[in-house]
C-alpha cells in the first residue's frame, strides 16, 4: 500500500505477535524502514471480529493479548491474515506436532522425530525457519531423497541446511530480500540489495518475473525430478561425509532417526562380537 495510498492515509501494521519477522536481524530493518515510512506497528493487539457501526464504518476489534483490553478501530482498507492452527488429525494424533503445532521433524532429515514413517515439509513443519515457497523448494529433493531411501531400507541420508529467501517490498517499484539457514543463520546473500535507487528497482522487476516463472514451473505437471532442479535428481553423500554436519560437529547419529540408529547398532554388535 505505501506508495499508493493517498498523501493523508496512516498505514498501521497490528499482529498479536511481538515481531513482524522471527528472523531478529529481519525485523530490525523491517521496523526501521517502518518508522522511516511513518507506518505504524502494534504488536500485540489479536483482531478478534470485523463490523459496522452505527454509521456504517468498519471497525476492527483487537484484544491485547498481554491485558486482555478490548480496543475498537474503524478503518477504510484493510489486509487480513487469518490465525493458522494445525489440522484437527494432526492434533489429535499423539506425539505428532512440536508446542508450537508444528510436525515434530528431524530438521535435517525431514523425517518425524518419533514416528519413523513420516516426513514432512513446507509450512506444516516446526522449528526455527521461514515457511516460504523457497524453503519448500529446497526441502523438496531432501524429502523425496530420504523417503525413497526408507522405503528402501537405505540410509536417510539428505540434508536441508534450512536456506529460506522472502523478499520485503519497499513500496510499488523498490524491493530488497531476506534468506537465512537453520536457527535464522543469515545465508551467504542475506540482504544484498539496497533499499533505494536503480538497483532495488531492477531488483523489484526481477523478483517479481521470478517468482511467477518459479510457481508456473512448480504447477504446469511437466514430468521432472522436482525442485530446484528439475532436469536431474539430486544426490547427497553419506551423513558420515556430510559437509554441513561435519562442520556444525555434528555426528551421523544425532541425525539418524533412533530406530534407524538401533537397527545399525544391533547389525555392527554381532559383528564386533564375531
Amino acid at each position: 500500500m505505501h506508495g499508493r495510498a493517498s498523501a493523508n492515509a496512516r498505514i498501521q501494521y497490528w499482529t498479536p505477535n511481538k515481531e513482524i519477522y522471527q528472523f531478529g536481524y529481519a525485523n530490525e530493518v523491517a521496523l526501521e524502514e517502518c518508522a522511516k515510512r511513518g507506518i505504524d506497528v502494534m504488536f500485540g493487539w489479536e483482531m478478534l471480529e470485523v463490523k459496522y457501526n452505527e454509521i456504517n464504518q468498519k471497525i476492527a476489534v483487537f484484544r491485547n493479548v498481554d491485558t486482555n483490553e478490548v480496543i475498537e478501530k474503524d478503518f477504510l482498507t484493510a489486509c487480513i491474515t487469518p490465525p493458522s492452527k494445525p489440522h484437527e488429525f494432526l492434533s489429535n494424533a499423539t506425539g505428532m506436532l512440536d508446542a508450537q503445532g508444528g510436525v515434530d521433524i528431524n530438521k535435517y532429515t525431514m523425517q518425524h522425530k518419533t514416528y519413523e514413517n513420516v516426513f514432512a515439509f513446507g509450512d506444516c513443519i516446526g522449528g526455527n525457519t521461514t515457511r516460504t515457497q523457497t524453503a519448500a523448494y529446497d526441502q523438496a529433493p531432501v524429502l523425496k531423497n530420504n523417503v525413497l531411501a526408507y522405503m528402501n531400507g537405505r540410509d536417510c541420508n539428505a540434508i536441508y541446511d534450512g536456506y529460506s529467501y522472502f523478499p520485503m517490498y519497499l513500496g510499488q517499484s523498490y524491493c530488497t530480500a531476506f534468506s537465512h539457514l537453520h536457527d535464522y543463520e543469515p545465508a551467504p546473500r542475506n540482504h544484498m540489495v539496497p533499499h533505494y535507487g536503480i538497483f532495488s528497482n531492477i531488483y523489484f522487476s526481477r523478483q517479481i518475473a521470478s517468482s511467477m516463472a518459479q510457481a508456473k514451473k512448480f504447477s504446469d505437471s511437466t514430468k521432472n525430478h522436482g525442485p530446484p532442479h528439475y532436469r536431474y535428481a539430486a544426490t547427497f553423500d553419506d551423513l558420515e561425509h556430510n559437509e554441513l554436519l561435519k562442520l556444525k560437529g555434528i555426528d551421523a547419529e544425532e541425525v539418524r532417526h533412533p530406530n534407524a540408529q538401533a537397527r545399525i547398532d544391533a547389525h555392527v554388535a554381532p559383528e564386533i562380537a564375531h
